[in-house]
């Protein structure tokens, strides 16, 4: 199979690849996902061949994503969606929970994402400022 990309693609198609990986690999240890480390090792290494070798270096026989591509912002891309991820699911799990739907579905979602919502407004005006633990 080939496929023709611009540069700027194929940096995107890059980008989503680590991002994809980072998702798929980042917290599972040794328990890793070999074939996507392997398919991300092969698309840097073209970096080295197509004249875009500050984004890959090699290191004990493998092609991996540069210290200066790491640097370059992708995992404040990555951040951003993981702040997104948490207060979304933290929005629900406490909606669930104050509304009874910790372990069932409602039959209407509206006073569900209704209720979402206001966490997710107190979210963004304070963070994680005015959140209380109680009986622990």
């Amino acid at each position: 199979m080939n496929i023709e990309l611009s540069d700027k693609e194929f940096r995107r198609l890059l980008d989503m690849v680590y991002i994809g990986n980072w998702i798929l690999n980042s917290a599972r240890g040794e328990d890793r996902f070999e074939d996507y480390d392997r398919l991300q090792e092969k698309l840097f290494a073209l970096c080295l061949k197509n004249g875009m070798p500050t984004l890959a270096a090699r290191w004990m026989g493998h092609v991996f994503p540069s210290q200066a591509y790491e640097d370059g912002g992708i995992h404040e891309a990555i951040a951003d969606y993981e702040d997104a991820v948490f207060y979304d699911i933290l929005a629900e799990e406490l909606a669930r929970r104050d509304l009874g739907f910790a372990e069932s579905e409602p039959e209407d979602y509206s006073e569900l994402n209704a209720r979402m919502e206001e966490y997710l407004t107190e979210f963004d005006k304070n963070g994680l400022n005015t959140i209380n633990i109680e009986n622990m």
